[in-house]
This record gives C-alpha cells, structure tokens and sequence, in this order.
C-alpha cells in the first residue's frame, strides 16, 4: 500500500511557511525611517546584526523600527540581545549625518552598556578623490 501526501496538504504548508517569513522579514525593517548616512571611504563590510540603532533626520532614536528614549535604550538593547555570546552581540548604528554628538553620543554609551558590539553604518564616498601621494623625485645620475 502506498501512502501519498495530499497535493492540498502540501500548499497549505507552502502558504504558512510564506506568511511566516513575510512577517520574519518585516520585523526588523527600518526602510521606512528616514536617514542620511555620513560618508567615508575605504569602508570594510559586517556581517549580519540582532540589533539596529537609527537616529533619524528629526532626531528620534529607533530600535529595531521601535521608537524608543535614551533613558529606555540601553535596557531594551540588552533584552534584544539576550544572552548571545561575544562576536554575536552586533548592533548596527545608523546616525542621520546631520545630527550631533550630544545627540548620538548617549546612543553610543546605550549600546556599551548593555554589551553590544558597536557597527557605524557609513555610505562610501566614490566621488572624493583619495588624499595625495607623496611626491617622489629622481635623483640626477651620479657623473663618472
């Protein structure tokens, strides 16, 4: 006797694995909040972070796309980190490149507070030329 899965089954799997990831993804998108990333070259890439830090154009600081205070964060970031070992324990920083120290720099004490491994999302800058080398002169050949 052979035993077959439904084909009907099998698409109402495939509908709910769909849904789940939909909603996995949206999570921690933060597409809709509005930031200027300060530039930079010769920037190095980062691997994947449980944590993102925005601070938006109006100065409004997001974990996660969840409005947050300063005086809340650094709890809500430890919570969100758990209890990740060392080199798991990413947090991206995301700081509209208009906005001041006084502003981000309590974002920044937030995120060594609560043991988070500080990633500044930067743009690199293609359109800057790269700093001058230094001039190199020809000695004049010695005469015989």
């Amino acid at each position: 006797m052979k035993a077959d899965v439904p084909a009907t089954a099998m698409g109402d799997i495939a509908f709910n694995l769909l849904i789940f990831f939909v909603i996995l993804a949206r999570a921690n998108d933060d597409s809709h909040l509005k930031w200027n990333p300060a530039e930079a070259q010769n920037l190095e890439g980062s691997k994947g972070a449980k944590v993102t830090v925005v601070i938006d154009i109006e100065g409004k600081i997001y974990l996660n796309s969840q409005q947050k205070s300063e005086t809340e964060l650094a709890d809500a970031i430890g919570d969100e980190l758990g209890d990740a070992t060392a080199g798991n324990r990413v947090v991206y920083l995301k700081i509209d490149k208009n906005v001041t120290a006084p502003r981000f720099e309590p974002v920044i004490e937030a995120i060594s507070q609560a043991g988070g491994e500080l990633i500044h999302i930067l743009n690199e800058n293609h359109n800057t030329p790269p700093p001058p080398q230094p001039a190199v002169t020809a000695a004049a050949p010695a005469s015989p």
